[in-house]
């Protein structure tokens, strides 16, 4: 008997589907979960009907924006899902909304705790508007983790934040994986390590200033850095007299999949990272994957295995040397290890989310009269 069958799950989220790791995050999540459930709603903004004039940058990616949600449209749909479980996974807007409807209905709420948000602001704003985000971030994140069932975080490293909130209970909570990366054959590991990639937004917690750094050190190497973001125009300028470097802009799923299984190796050198998903989808597309020590996939113990690591902000060439050296034999060992990996991590994050939902949800009918 499938005792997930009665759950009816609404997830709320400030983030456009796919548009960064939270988005692509649940979007990948939903898409794994809806065979089991019954049912699974992202509630989320949507390009066609924003409130432009009430949309605000969010630190780091000014074209990534914190959305008034359409309350007429989200009030429909709550109520044709009659959810039995509400899950907020940002502390903008919506997930504001996905507490109050949580409250207002008497159904079950959890908050997940994905991005290190204060951090970003640090990172970006001046003063003043740091302190007024930090003030505001502190204050929400207080409200939805407070009020959380238990609070869900991505890895160890963040469970510091959410107990400084006040919070107690924590799940430390896996990343699952795009379909069409699990279901496209793996294609073979170029027999030559002539092509490097990176993907992902071009921010400065990103840190692509260094691969371009690094890039004149491997002249026989082509470095591909795909994604677009704040730093993109910057970024460009800088590869300027670089041969082996090319950017190719944001990409769709499917043409990353197919830029991942072209290289060798994917880079993930950033500063602060909640997880890094692209790392765990090259790992699964069984690709040899060198990430910074502050990425949070490299606090994944069971993961290390499949991963090479260096330390931030130093040693990224002798890392990418040392790869170079080794034997063809001890690449193909870790590449097929990192596939194992990734597909182990992937199941356990399902069981993981259907064991929380269940633990949570109602069986009766909740209210949804908004």
């Amino acid at each position: 008997m499938n005792h997930y069958k009665n759950i009816r799950a609404a997830f709320f989220s400030d983030s456009l589907p796919e548009r960064n790791g939270t988005g692509a995050y649940y979007h990948d999540l939903i898409r794994q979960l809806e065979p089991k459930l019954e049912q699974g709603r992202m509630f989320q903004p949507k390009a066609r009907d924003r409130f432009s004039f009430a949309a605000l940058p969010m630190p780091g990616d000014p074209k990534q924006k914190l959305i008034a949600p359409n309350l007429f449209r989200i009030a429909s749909e709550f109520r044709a899902l009659q959810p039995n479980i509400i899950i907020s996974v940002t502390p903008g807007p919506f997930g504001l909304l996905g507490y109050y409807y949580a409250k207002r209905a008497g159904i079950p709420f959890l908050f997940a705790f994905h991005t290190d948000f204060e951090g970003l602001t640090r990172m970006y704003w001046r003063r003043f508007f740091r302190m007024t985000a930090g003030a505001y971030l502190r204050t929400v994140n207080t409200l939805l983790s407070s009020h959380s069932e238990t609070v869900l975080v991505l890895n160890e490293k963040l469970i510091p934040q959410v107990q400084a909130l006040g919070v107690k209970r924590t799940a430390v909570m896996g990343t699952p994986l795009p379909m069409q990366i699990l279901e496209k054959p793996v294609e073979p590991l170029p027999a030559k390590l002539s092509r490097i990639c990176f993907a992902g937004r071009l921010a400065e917690e990103k840190n692509v200033d260094l691969i371009i750094e690094t890039a004149s050190n491997f002249s026989s190497i082509e470095f591909i850095i795909a994604g677009d973001g704040p730093l993109k125009e910057k970024l460009e300028r800088s590869a300027l007299g670089h041969s082996n470097i090319r950017f190719t802009g944001w990409l769709s799923r499917d043409r990353l999949i197919r830029l991942i299984d072209s290289c060798s190796l994917l880079l993930l050198p950033s500063k602060l990272e909640t997880f890094g998903s692209i790392a765990l989808e090259a790992m699964a597309r069984g690709r040899l994957v060198l990430v910074s020590q502050d990425a949070g996939i490299y606090h994944w113990q069971e993961l290390r295995q499949g991963l090479y690591s260096f330390k931030t902000g130093s040693g990224l060439s002798q890392a990418i040397q040392h790869i170079m050296d080794e034997s063809r034999e001890k690449h193909l060992h870790k590449s097929a290890t990192a596939r194992a990996l990734a597909e182990e991590l992937n199941e356990r994050t399902l069981n993981e989310w259907l064991h929380v939902l269940a633990s949570y949800s109602q069986a009766s009918t909740a209210k949804a009269v908004i």
